[in-house]
């Protein structure tokens, strides 16, 4: 399995409100519904469930605590294994005493929105140091041996890292070519870049105050911040909770003349 911590001790933080919305019971019976309209696939039953598409702006200590909070009601929960680095982030695993609970949890908590995004669940692949450690100790030392041996031979085919690796090997060969010949660095115009929650504005009065943006935006819904450069005073940043709401926005208020002169440019931000 992947890099874990399997003796995290996590601490004991304020209740954290998982969702508004919908019941755990609610949405396991849409899922189910869903899951009974495609062709059945065979899964090996394992005591640990792999969980993805988390909400990666979640701290971990809370993303931790609110996944062994939620599993907790179907038994003890042996180990929540979660990361912040790029390869693990946005997945977590939890491990339980046995499949048959694993399975009952997964079939109950898949698909419901933690943090406003339906989790993904399904069952890890290997079995967690948590769980070797409660149903074979003595075989937890050829089990943690066998693991690190894995993660040292997929060290250099991990998808992730090969492509990190290949795009630095880009960089220095053009960092290596004479000037002349660099391949040309051309960047999307800004009109031209994808729609995203986040708003870019441009060409504003320096007189400019966070409040007369948050009044102006906040007519459209679903604001979230306002957010102005100290040192630029010409320019901000205008977020919404999602896209709809930021494009909406965004066609209403391009070149509006703030001042009564300029008009203000908007575009969505580069990520």
């Amino acid at each position: 399995m992947a890099e874990e911590s399997m003796q995290d001790v996590i601490p004991t933080l304020a209740p954290v409100p998982i969702s508004s919305g919908p019941s755990v019971a609610q949405v396991s019976q849409q899922a189910d519904q869903q899951i009974d309209d495609q062709p059945a696939v065979e899964e090996t039953a394992s005591e640990t469930l792999y969980i993805q598409n988390l909400n990666e702006k979640i701290q971990i200590p809370v993303l931790k605590s609110s996944l062994r909070g939620l599993f907790k009601s179907y038994s003890d929960v042996l180990d929540v294994v979660a990361h912040s680095n790029l390869r693990m982030r946005g997945q977590a695993f939890v491990s339980f005493p046995s499949s048959e609970v694993a399975r009952k949890a997964m079939k109950e908590v898949r698909g419901f929105p933690l943090y406003g995004k339906p989790m993904q669940i399904s069952f890890a692949r290997s079995r967690s140091d948590a769980v070797v450690q409660k149903l074979d100790p003595n075989a937890l030392d050829t089990h943690k041996a066998r693991r690190l041996e894995h993660k040292k031979a997929t060290r250099y085919t991990n998808p992730l890292k090969m492509k990190f690796k290949q795009k630095r090997m880009a960089a220095e060969m053009d960092a290596a070519l004479p000037p002349q010949t660099r391949r040309p660095h051309i960047q999307m115009p800004d009109e031209y870049l994808p729609p995203n929650k986040i708003l870019f504005l441009q060409n504003l009065p320096e007189s400019v105050e966070k409040d007369q943006l948050m009044a102006l935006f906040s007519q459209y819904p679903n604001l979230h911040e306002v957010r102005l450069i100290p040192t630029k005073k010409d320019i901000a940043f205008v977020e919404y909770m999602d896209e709809a709401s930021a494009t909406v926005a965004k066609d209403a208020l391009h070149n509006y003349k703030l001042d009564g002169e300029g008009k203000i440019k908007i575009t969505f931000a580069r990520k």
